[in-house]
């Protein structure tokens, strides 16, 4: 059956829907579009990089579908990745255990660790409306309490894993373009090429996550949960506006 409207047919139901649809997923979509955007952007910018280096090696230069699809532009990629969800899966287990007095980035002092079955909704403690593994206390319980920052440290190691493939492949393509000799996986993970890629990311990140969590204490945005109302005192503690 034909789903286009007959003329004349109201399509205020689906754009109702639409609007809805944007409204309830907006944060979602704002960061993925600018997500896309960024990435787009970075490719432009990254092949007119890469080869102006290609011709003033005396090479000629690459198309655009060439340069995504190389190492060069990969472990650029990916070097941001890990370090983005490094910092998630640091954040997600060390505020479980770590608190910051007057920061909404903690939680209530008092409450460190995992909280109790009923603090957490789960087993018996389990509402109508909880997630089906929240239900149980065996190893799907276990899974399910520990989903999040599993997930995030597994993509953080995949990423660190991509960027080491790429990565290799990348500095030995300019290796042999000094004619000089290529390193193993293995060397490569040694290199100061490889940690110096890490590591210039990892920093900025963690200053970054500490920045937040420390002058959300004494700084407000009204209206956002990243920050406590702007009436809050500087040490109230896991409040959030």
């Amino acid at each position: 059956m034909s789903t286009v409207p007959e003329p004349g047919e109201d399509t205020a139901p689906e754009r109702h829907r639409v609007r809805r649809f944007l409204r309830d997923n907006g944060l979602g979509l704002f960061f993925l579009s600018t997500f896309l955007l960024a990435l787009v952007g970075q490719a432009v910018a990254g092949r007119a990089q890469f080869n102006n280096q290609l011709v003033s090696d005396g090479l000629p230069p690459v198309g655009f579908g060439a340069y995504v699809t190389s190492s060069d532009f990969a472990v650029d990629v990916t070097e941001n990745w890990q370090s983005e969800y490094l910092q998630f899966f640091l954040y997600i287990f060390a505020t479980v255990w770590l608190l910051q007095r007057g920061s909404p980035e903690s939680k209530e002092l008092g409450k460190a660790g995992t909280e109790s079955d009923e603090d957490q909704m789960v087993g018996e403690h389990a509402t109508e409306d909880s997630p089906r593994w929240a239900r149980h206390k065996d190893w799907r319980g276990i899974v399910f309490s520990r989903s999040l920052g599993l997930v995030m440290g597994a993509v953080f190691l995949l990423s660190w894993l991509t960027q080491s493939v790429t990565g290799v492949a990348a500095y030995n393509e300019e290796q042999l373009r000094r004619f000089q000799a290529p390193v193993t996986w293995a060397e490569y993970l040694s290199s100061a090429d490889f940690w110096s890629r890490s590591l210039q990311n990892w920093q900025s990140e963690l200053l970054a996550v500490a920045s937040m969590a420390i002058l959300a204490i004494y700084l407000r945005q009204r209206g956002s949960p990243e920050s406590k109302p702007v009436g809050a005192s500087h040490s109230a503690t896991g409040v959030e506006g």
